[in-house]
């Protein structure tokens, strides 16, 4: 499809009228926002015809402008795909509600009444490529969280997103949150996102989701406060003291699960003192799933093995190649995870505490497994009941983010007519 130019001024009445409507959300009870969730899912499965044929441009746009099939597959919609993203509003609808949880209350000597409360932000906007389900995801989190919601997916999704948007706004308003709690930002080109990150005083925390060229965007041309998620070079060491056949079934899972998802495993680490066992073994098991090793001088001895350069250290695949190299011990391997690392997700595969306990400490990422799969780092998995993406910064949010993490807090101060 051809892309369409939105002023700044275009841009800035959307986020205007968000802002007016946060107002309104932020007050609502569970009752209403829950409400409002399950009537969007039903309205989602009733117009599931007109959202499909809306997809199915974009599809045939798509393939016109020759997009892999891979990116294919995660714009297309189904039957099934639609009745899921409906099922996950309900299931959003099922979490307990954060706003209003008080995370810390105490009285001063002086009598103050003093307590920490969650809060929404106010105007969530999400950045994001490709998947129309994320437009769903989206709006169902933030506005269980109090907060209004801006949505900009990519052009190619454009026609699923304005069906889409167009349901769950009619949905939402018709359940009792404010007209304007859903919307879609205008525009489909770059310049309505560098409006929408330039929209401070009108936005309050801006999400992008997707690969590493829109987070830096967004990250170096953003005045409005922003949450990077998703970039993940992703590494797992096999410790000297592993279970070796444990060690296999993690690291061919890390890996070979899914492989286009930000916790898929992109290096391997090995101890030297194991490498000659493990890996022939390794590299055997990855070759059978497909997996095309880039190794260090140990690993390309191994047939079908490819030299690695810095060049694959620095890689998030998301694709069936992996990074190998041996380690002399687990000091080394801590050393090449913080020179490469992004932060999202480190593991260890050992039967030594002492050696895990080491690894933890000064393994600096959002999330370290020890003795576990690197596709746990997810919000479903954790619990959460739902996410809007894994957070790699070290701020309030780190790692997977549910409803909790939209939410910020205030302070709530009750006297007595006390006076300083």
């Amino acid at each position: 499809m051809a892309e369409t130019s939105a002023t700044q001024a275009d841009v800035r009445a959307v986020a205007a009228r968000a802002r007016e409507a946060a107002a309104e959300l932020a007050p609502l009870g569970r009752a209403i926002k829950d409400a409002a969730l399950r009537a969007m899912a039903d309205a989602l499965q009733d117009a599931a015809d007109s959202i499909l044929a809306a997809n199915a441009l974009d599809v045939e746009a798509g393939r016109a402008a020759g997009l892999d099939e891979g990116l294919i597959d995660r714009l297309a919609l189904t039957g099934e795909r639609v009745t899921a993203m409906a099922d996950g509003l309900r299931d959003v609808a099922a979490l307990p509600d954060p706003v209003g949880e008080v995370l810390r209350g105490y009285t001063q000597p002086n009598g103050l009444e003093i307590r920490q409360l969650r809060v929404p932000f106010g105007v969530v906007a999400m950045i994001y490529e490709a998947r129309p389900n994320v437009t769903v995801d989206a709006a169902g989190l933030a506005l269980k969280s109090g907060n209004a919601a801006l949505l900009r997916g990519s052009a190619s999704a454009y026609e699923s997103n304005v069906a889409l948007v167009g349901v769950l706004a009619a949905a939402a308003e018709k359940a009792g949150l404010p007209r304007d709690a859903v919307q879609l930002v205008p525009g489909t080109d770059r310049s309505s996102v560098g409006h929408l990150l330039r929209a401070r005083g009108l936005v309050d925390l801006i999400i992008p989701r997707g690969g590493a060229g829109l987070i830096n965007y967004v990250v170096e041309n953003a005045t409005v406060p922003v949450i990077e998620t998703g970039v993940g070079n992703v590494h797992v060491y096999v410790d000297a003291d592993a279970d070796l056949e444990m060690a296999e079934r993690i690291v061919v899972n890390s890996k070979t699960s899914r492989v286009s998802v930000c916790n898929s495993a992109e290096t391997l680490l090995v101890h030297a003192d194991i490498a000659a066992e493990f890996l022939p073994r390794i590299t055997s098991a990855l070759q059978t799933r497909g997996v095309l090793v880039h190794g260090d001088d140990r690993f390309a001895e191994l047939d079908g093995v490819q030299p690695a350069t810095d060049d694959d250290w620095e890689r998030e695949y998301l694709s069936l190649d992996m990074a190998a190299r041996v380690v002399a011990d687990v000091d080394e391997a801590i050393a090449h995870i913080r020179r490469w690392s992004t932060g999202h997700t480190e593991a260890i595969v050992t039967r030594n505490l002492d050696t895990a306990r080491r690894f933890v400490a000064r393994v600096d990422s959002a999330a370290v497994m020890v003795n576990a799969s690197t596709r746990f780092t997810d919000g479903g998995e954790f619990g959460f009941g739902a996410e809007i993406g894994i957070s790699t910064q070290k701020m309030h949010a780190r790692g997977p983010m549910g409803l909790a993490e939209l939410t910020s807090t205030k302070w709530i101060v009750t006297g007595d007519g006390q006076t300083r």
